[in-house]
């Protein structure tokens, strides 16, 4: 599944090289943006159908992401990281389908670094944009609390977040593809399909992982502590 042929571009839009990764990317956006679409464009007060099971999903990120937080922040931010866990998890199972392997396009977006480097990334604004919202510029006090000498470690600690979520979530899905790539040539029916089934336990649990430190240091920033 995650070959040289995966790092190599698959086409071209000008002179812009376009890789699997992208790809599966794209197709993440629009099978999510297209089902919201569907769900949300004839709305009725006694929901039905794909409406009523977003209303779930929606339901299941407030009251499980949006319960770390206070009921202001988590009205506030819950949309976003509900966002960071369907995209994840989406990406993580889009290398799930059969026949996955030899199809361009189909190769989990997570597996690639860059993927993930970029949701930290986002991450990383958010906490901080989270902070000055609730706080104002008195959200830079917690830089220096308890104590100026502080500034330091509280910086490298901000900006350790995102390298551990970028590496964290890189680690699991690439090596799960990796480990099923070679078991595909080696036996390509009977030996992957255990890991296989794993994948799908595995990208939920990375999907609510990342998710769930986000919504922890959103927590933090917004908190009444700064």
């Amino acid at each position: 599944m995650i070959f040289a042929s995966s790092y190599s571009p698959i086409l071209y839009l000008g002179p812009v090289p376009v890789y699997d990764h992208t790809v599966a990317q794209w197709l993440v956006m629009i099978v999510l943006g297209v089902t919201a679409f569907l769900a949300t464009r004839n709305m009725q007060a006694v929901p039905r159908g794909l409406q009523n099971a977003w209303e779930a999903i929606v339901q299941l990120c407030y009251d499980f992401f949006g319960g770390v937080l206070d009921e202001h922040a988590a009205k506030k931010w819950t949309p976003i990281l509900a966002t960071f866990f369907l995209f994840i998890l989406t990406s993580n199972y889009i290398g799930l389908f059969p026949g996955s392997a030899t199809i361009h396009g189909f190769v989990p977006p997570t597996a690639d670094w860059n993927t993930n480097a970029c949701l930290a990334l986002i991450v990383f604004f958010t906490v901080q944009i989270s902070g000055f919202v609730a706080h104002g510029s008195h959200y830079l006090g917690h830089f220096i609390s308890p104590h100026p000498a502080f500034l330091p470690l509280a910086i490298i600690e901000e900006l350790v977040r995102p390298l551990s979520l970028t590496l964290r979530l890189f680690g699991n899905i690439f090596g799960h593809e990796m480990i099923v790539s070679f078991l595909v040539l080696m036996a390509p029916f009977l030996v992957p399909m255990p890991l296989v089934a794993l994948g799908v336990l595995t990208g939920l649990i990375q999907a609510l992982v990342f998710t769930i430190l986000a919504t922890s240091y959103v927590a933090a920033a917004t908190g009444e502590g700064h």
